[in-house]
């Protein structure tokens, strides 16, 4: 993998996209050519026109981000990777519409736009056909040897088994645990010398998983390792690059304290987010307010009581607050007075609430509290306090996520479906935590992309 602003864009993807953003510059070249062919015009030279092919290319693959192209389920199916492909360009192509009405000069002839997208896409999923699985294959594995053969190693070998899964485990070795459960690993006294045994495996990283460090940790076969030029890692740090979340099972306050990260507080960041949520809310506001005035006049007409509720969140430092959000559910949803999750098929929700749910068009209003500096776009999402007061009773570091500002969209919100259980917020926590922990404005742009995936493709709203 390959660390982008500290986060981790495996290499399969990254060449993909590189192959993805020339063939979208061909394309834009050869749609505008067949136009102009068409017409009987001289086809000048292509610089000319670069930076309109630039802006093309860039567009659509902005949306096809955003939609989840480059996400392991494209990489393993083609008819996946068709249907995103299409969504993906054809959003881009719209994008660029209006990119040409507010900047004429990018703009090339609308009528070659047609030309250019179905070229894109004929062109994007040949490659994708040429290359078969092999950007999802084995060729772009890393090799990893992992030390250990307890129920830590056979967390890294059940990972290394998922569809999409970057790294092949081509080698176990047992350091005298006493819950072996990785049947093929070879004991480490069977082995003379470790570090040339880890290089006749041409193995790239070796992964410490031991169950017990203290007095057990083998510094000299770490050492003689790292000196071959192998990469060694911690579980931890292993498991937070490969999942993209904090492993609540295998961290300890010593590696949250000692490890890179939770530099979310830099004046220059900070302020950059910060302003970049007071014009994105302005704007949401403004656009949306339409659509959130016709929203509440339909959940007044469908159930009596209010259009709009507050209910009290959690935030920074663990601050209350109100937010703000369009009714989805009865007026008497709560009519004991008590917190209650939210479930599948929850009968509390209103016809329309289960639409705007969906859509999540009754999240817009919080778009105020961005305004007055209570959330941020991006970030954890609040809790209730009963449910807050709860949590951290029961799940280790959770008072961490209040660390950095809530947000409408997060980092769990884009990877995992919603869920309303303490499993499930142990799930979105090891998220927040690794969002918190690896922050920057890249990661921020990256969230807000691929929250257009969820809406158009909602897992679990409820």
């Amino acid at each position: 993998m390959i660390r982008l602003f500290k986060h981790y864009v495996p290499h399969a993807v990254l060449l993909l996209g590189l192959f993805d953003f020339v063939l979208l510059i061909a394309a834009a070249e050869l749609g505008w050519t067949i136009r102009q062919h068409q017409l009987g015009s001289i086809v000048e030279s292509v610089t000319t026109r670069l930076p309109q092919l630039l802006v093309f290319a860039f567009a659509l693959q902005t949306t096809m981000v955003a939609v989840g192209v480059y996400g392991s389920e494209a990489l393993q199916s083609l008819r996946f990777a068709a249907a995103r492909l299409t969504v993906g360009v054809a959003i881009g192509i719209i994008a660029l519409s209006a990119i040409f009405f507010l900047v004429p000069s990018l703009s090339l002839w609308r009528s070659n736009l047609l030309y250019a997208m179905a070229l894109a896409i004929v062109l994007l999923m040949v490659l994708r056909i040429l290359l078969g699985k092999t950007l999802g294959g084995q060729a772009f594995k890393r090799r990893v040897v992992v030390l250990g053969a307890g129920p830590r190693a056979a967390r890294v070998k059940a990972l290394s088994k998922r569809p999409g899964a970057g790294f092949v485990c081509v080698g176990y070795v047992s350091m005298s645990e006493a819950a072996r459960v990785i049947p093929e690993a070879i004991a480490r006294d069977a082995i003379y010398n470790l570090a040339e045994h880890v290089v006749l495996l041409n193995a790239s990283e070796v992964v410490l998983a031991l169950e017990e460090r203290r007095n057990s940790l083998p510094l000299q076969d770490l050492l003689r390792i790292k000196t071959t030029g192998v990469h060694v890692n911690e579980i931890s740090t292993f498991l937070e690059r490969e999942t993209g979340r904090v492993d609540l099972d295998s961290v300890n306050p010593s590696w949250l304290i000692f490890s890179d990260g939770f530099s979310s507080g830099r004046m220059l960041s900070s302020a950059a987010k910060r302003l970049f949520d007071v014009l994105a809310s302005l704007a949401l506001l403004t656009l949306t307010l339409p659509l959130i005035l016709l929203t509440a006049l339909l959940v007044k007409l469908e159930s009596r009581g209010p259009a709009f509720y507050r209910q009290r969140r959690v935030g920074l430092y663990g601050q209350g607050f109100d937010i703000l959000k369009l009714r989805s559910m009865r007026q008497d949803a709560e009519a004991a007075g008590q917190a209650v999750w939210a479930e599948k098929d929850d009968p509390r929700i209103t016809r329309i609430g289960r639409i705007i749910r969906k859509l999540r068009i009754d999240e817009l209003p919080q778009a105020w509290s961005v305004l007055k500096g209570e959330m941020s776009f991006v970030g954890p999402r609040p809790e209730r306090p009963q449910f807050v007061e709860d949590l951290e009773q029961v799940l280790p570091y959770y008072a961490e996520r209040h660390m950095v500002k809530p947000g409408i969209t997060g980092w769990a919100q884009i990877n995992y479906p919603y869920g309303a259980s303490v499993d499930d917020s142990r799930q979105k926590l090891e998220y927040d935590l690794y969002y918190a922990k690896n922050y920057t404005p890249f990661l921020d742009v990256l969230i807000l992309l691929q929250t257009l995936r969820v809406v158009l493709w909602p897992e679990g709203a409820r």
